[in-house]
């Protein structure tokens, strides 16, 4: 078992994993419902709760707020819980993406996250009138906005707004720095707009594979193939491995299987899938926590399975692994056990000796 603390993160949006869990939601996810959603995970302990998007609103769907400001509505209705919206990179402007999840770092007290999306399909191209992106042209993107975010984030020394109310400086323009970035398809001067975020470095999620990540996200159809997997993402310096799980429990006097059955096909996704009870999916995230740092739930109905989780999952890793939820006041990087990080540009701290 990892020596790091295990988190329990929920993917809280949309109606659930399985496609007709939207049928049988009771009305359409706006932003109140999903908040409300997301104090309900707070309230059962869950690590953190992932906010999914697509570069392009999905067909036939309302339009709606982004994953990042969805997460910002619930940051003042919680305390403790982890927030971790997608934000795609392809075609978005990376200093807008630094400095929006900057500013929901600081909405909700340093306990933001990210997961680094790269999307660039021809009709996503088409829609903002550029040209579509290669594999490999996506993968230098993520890793260009990765990198000239975690730079923004740093332009900013932790000492640089002094507020001296006597000469009416409010920041030192010497503890501002311009990062001068060239990426393969954009530039980037800075510094950012807004002050370094609590955290320093928000938790910066994404695919196993991408450079400058906090959390590499693996999937396999066994434990096993989750364990080779994240042995592979440390070795490419993850600092942390979440596995991807899906799950449908046995709920309201009805087995899993029957349930998922009377609701339609779930496609097979490469994922690792429990279809059973609370004790069963218990006993497998105790079997996961010796391969990996986390589990990412998801739900096959977010309205039912949640519930499930929060009264029949949660108590038991609490007993059997030592499973900590946060609590009010905690960063996200502190729950997952991740220090904070000097700025880069920062003096360095000269030892003195008597």
């Amino acid at each position: 078992m990892s020596d790091h603390p295990f988190a329990v993160v929920l993917e809280g949006d949309a109606a659930g994993a399985h496609p007709a869990a939207s049928a049988f939601a009771p009305a359409a996810l706006d932003v109140r419902r999903l908040a409300a959603r997301v104090v309900e995970a707070e309230r059962f302990g869950f690590s953190a709760v992932t906010f999914d998007d697509s570069p392009l609103p999905v067909t036939d769907a309302v339009a709606r707020l982004d994953a990042v400001q969805r997460a910002a509505f619930a940051a003042p209705l919680t305390s403790a819980i982890g927030l971790v919206p997608v934000a795609h990179v392809a075609y978005s402007e990376p200093f807008h993406v630094a400095t929006q999840l900057a500013s929901l770092d600081w909405a909700s007290n340093g306990r933001a996250g990210w997961i680094a999306a790269a999307s660039g399909t021809a009709h996503e191209a088409a829609a903002f009138g550029r040209d579509e992106l290669t594999s490999d042209d996506l993968r230098r993107e993520r890793d260009d906005v990765i990198e000239v975010a975690r730079r923004l984030w740093d332009s900013w020394q932790d000492d640089a707004v002094i507020q001296d109310a006597a000469t009416g400086r409010y920041l030192d323009a010497d503890r501002l720095h311009y990062v001068d970035f060239e990426g393969a398809r954009f530039s980037v001067k800075g510094p950012l707009i807004t002050p370094r975020p609590p955290q320093g470095q928000l938790v910066v999620v994404a695919p196993a594979g991408a450079a400058g990540i906090d959390v590499a996200l693996v999937e396999g159809a066994d434990p096993a193939a989750i364990a080779d997997a994240s042995a592979a993402a440390r070795a490419a310096g993850a600092a942390r491995v979440w596995a991807e799980v899906e799950v449908a429990l046995d709920a309201r006097g009805v087995t899993a299987a029957r349930r998922v059955e009377s609701v339609g096909v779930w496609p097979a996704t490469g994922r690792l899938r429990h279809t059973g009870d609370a004790a069963g999916l218990t006993s497998l995230l105790v079997e996961l926590a010796a391969s990996v740092d986390g589990v990412r739930l998801h739900l096959a109905e977010l309205d039912v399975d949640l519930d499930e989780v929060g009264r029949g999952v949660l108590p038991g890793l609490r007993r059997q692994i030592g499973f900590r939820s946060p609590t009010a006041g905690d960063t996200l990087r502190g729950t997952l056990g991740l220090a904070r990080p000097l700025s880069r540009y920062a003096a360095p701290t000269v030892k003195e000796f008597a």
